[in-house]
C-alpha cells in the first residue's frame, strides 16, 4: 500500500481514493478479505452480517440526502451483509440538538457503527466521544465532525470551490478583472464552508474584483436571497456580473432575487448538488453551473467503509481511506476523498442523465421542453 500523505487532498489523490474502492472489491471478491481467507495473512472478522448502522443526515432541504444517500447506502449495507444487515436512519431536519438526541438514542441502542453528516461538526463533538466511550466506531460522512472520529467520507471539498470558480471565470471571459462578482458563503458551522471558500477565493482573486461576501447561517435561502438584496441595493443590479452561490437552493434565492430586482438577463450563477431544480434552471439559462458530486460513489463507500469497520476488515477499509485529513481537534483521520464535475448546459446528458440521477423526462417537463430541444436534450 502507498503511504498516505496528510494535509489539503488534491486531484490526484481523490482519483487513487477511487482506484482504491474498486480495489477493495476486488480484494473482496477474492475473498482475500473477511472471514477466513487463503493464506495466513487474513483476519477473522469483528462480527458477522447481522449488524446495524447508524445513519445521521443534517436536512431536508437538500434534496440529495432523503433521495440519494440515504437509499444507497440502505442499499449497499443490505448487499453487503446479504440482506441481514440494518440501517437505523433520522435525519436532524437542521437542528443540531435534535441531531444531538437521535445520535444519542442510537449509541442507547447499541448500534454497531454511527455514519453522521453533521448539521453543526462542532457541537457534535461530546456525542462523538460518548459513541468512542461505548465502543462504538463513528464516521464523519460529507462533513468532517470535530472529536475522535474513526474515518471520514466525502468529496475533495476545496476542489468544489475551485470548479465553481473556473467556471465563473472562463464564462466571464477576457473582461474578468473588470467584473463584480458577490460571493454567497454557506453556514459557517459547516467545516466543509471553509473549504468550498478557501477553493473559490484563491481562484478568484486577482480575476475578478469581489464585491460582497456573506456567510449564510444553516445555508438557509430566505436568508441568501435577502443577502442578495442587499447586494443589489448596494452594487446596483446592472453592476453585478456574476454570483458565487455554495450550493444550489442559494442560488436559487439569489436569482429570485435577480429577477424581482428588473434584471433581464440574469448574470452567471454557480451551484453545488446538483438538485433537480439547478439542472432545470440551467437548462433555461438562468444558472451557468452546478457541481455535481456523484452521489452513488460517496454514499457505497460510506456503506463500505462502515461494515468494513465492524466486521473487522481492515484490508478493505485501508484500501478504502487512503487519504489523511485534520479536523480542529484531531489530526490524521483515514479518508476517502471523491472527486467533482462541474454541470453546465454542454455536459448534462453526460453527468447526471448518464448517471441515472435524473432521466431526461424529469428534466424535460413542458415548461422547459423548449429548452431542452435548444441544447439537444431529449
Amino acid at each position: 500500500m502507498n503511504a498516505r500523505t496528510p494535509h489539503r487532498p488534491v486531484i490526484r489523490r481523490a482519483r487513487t481514493a477511487v482506484a482504491a474502492a474498486a480495489a477493495a472489491l476486488s480484494l473482496t471478491a477474492c475473498g482475500a478479505v473477511g472471514g477466513i481467507a487463503d493464506g495466513d495473512g487474513s483476519q477473522e472478522p469483528g462480527k458477522g452480517d447481522d449488524l446495524t448502522v447508524g445513519l445521521l443526515l443534517p436536512d431536508k432541504t437538500t434534496a440529495r440526502f432523503e433521495r440519494f444517500d440515504h437509499p444507497l447506502i440502505k442499499k449497499e449495507v443490505a448487499l453487503l451483509t446479504h440482506g441481514r444487515g440494518k440501517v437505523a436512519y433520522a435525519n436532524a431536519e437542521s437542528s443540531t440538538r435534535r441531531q444531538s438526541r437521535q445520535f444519542q438514542k442510537l449509541i442507547a441502542d447499541r448500534v454497531d457503527v454511527i455514519l453522521v453528516d453533521a448539521v453543526d461538526s462542532r457541537a457534535i463533538a461530546p456525542d462523538v466521544r460518548r459513541a468512542k466511550e461505548a465502543g462504538i466506531p463513528v464516521i464523519a460522512y460529507d462533513r468532517l465532525a470535530e472529536g475522535p472520529v474513526d474515518a471520514y467520507v466525502s468529496h475533495d471539498n476545496e476542489l468544489v470551490g475551485e470548479v465553481q470558480a473556473r467556471a465563473l471565470v472562463q464564462r466571464l471571459g477576457s473582461n474578468s478583472l473588470n467584473s463584480k462578482v458577490v460571493m454567497m458563503h454557506g453556514d459557517p458551522g459547516d467545516p466543509n464552508t471553509a473549504r468550498f471558500k478557501r477553493g473559490a477565493v484563491t481562484e478568484l482573486k486577482g480575476d475578478v474584483k469581489i464585491v460582497k461576501e456573506y456567510d449564510v447561517r444553516k445555508w438557509s435561502p430566505e436568508a441568501a436571497k435577502e443577502n442578495m438584496r442587499k447586494a443589489i441595493a448596494a452594487v446596483g443590479a446592472d453592476g453585478i456580473a456574476a454570483v458565487y452561490s455554495a450550493n444550489d437552493d442559494m442560488a436559487g434565492a439569489a436569482i429570485d432575487a435577480l429577477k424581482e430586482a428588473g434584471v433581464g438577463e440574469v448574470p452567471p450563477v454557480t451551484g453545488q448538488d446538483a438538485n433537480l431544480d439547478a439542472i432545470q434552471r440551467i437548462v433555461s439559462g438562468e444558472q451557468y453551473m452546478t457541481v455535481y458530486k456523484p452521489f452513488e460513489l460517496e454514499a457505497t463507500t460510506a456503506a463500505r467503509m462502515a461494515v468494513y469497520k465492524v466486521q473487522g476488515r481492515d484490508v478493505a477499509f485501508d484500501a478504502l481511506t487512503q487519504d489523511l485529513v485534520d479536523s480542529p481537534t484531531q489530526e490524521d483521520i483515514p479518508a476517502a476523498l471523491q472527486t467533482v464535475v462541474a454541470v453546465t448546459r454542454k455536459n448534462i446528458e453526460d453527468t447526471v442523465v448518464a448517471d441515472g440521477v435524473y432521466t431526461v423526462r424529469q428534466i424535460c417537463t413542458p415548461e422547459y421542453a423548449a429548452d431542452c430541444a435548444a441544447i439537444g436534450l431529449g
